[in-house]
């Protein structure tokens, strides 16, 4: 049987230095950006050249429904503020049955924040907890 064009993926497992942080529901921000310098060369009025300059990495963001998980956050956190390293990583793509769609190996990871759960008892959703990293940059595997 071949893959399916469409691949529904369900949960993002993040790693980071070795350490298996866990499950996550959403992933966003696996993306970058390259500044473009234009450059107008004397004598040529028919364009300009565009030329690629720095690249620029932006955050990713994670979120799960707070589980056992959480206390793995907790304790990363607790070590980066001890002494922050910037620490590679990935993050696997995972079908619901937990077989591998494709993952990003993410150089150079530091926290920016991380958003705990709001507890209300007269919202019936579940308790979210929000993570998002800086990183140097990252690639396809």
């Amino acid at each position: 049987m071949t893959d399916n064009i469409f691949a529904t993926s369900v949960f993002f497992k993040l790693v980071i230095g070795g350490s298996d942080l866990g499950a996550f529901h959403t992933c966003s921000g696996l993306g970058a950006e390259v500044e473009m310098e234009t450059y107008a060369e004397g004598g040529n009025n028919g364009f300009t050249w565009h030329l690629p300059g720095r690249i620029t990495w932006t955050n990713i963001t994670l979120t799960r429904p707070v589980t056992a998980d959480t206390m793995k956050i907790s304790r990363w956190l607790n070590e980066t503020i001890q002494r922050v390293e910037p620490k590679d990583g990935e993050i696997v793509a995972l079908r619901p049955d937990l077989s591998r769609i494709i993952s990003w190996q993410v150089q150079g990871i530091v926290p920016v924040r991380w958003q705990g759960p709001s507890f209300d008892p007269a919202n019936s959703q579940a308790a979210i907890e929000t993570l998002e990293i800086a990183h140097e940059g990252l690639e396809a595997s």
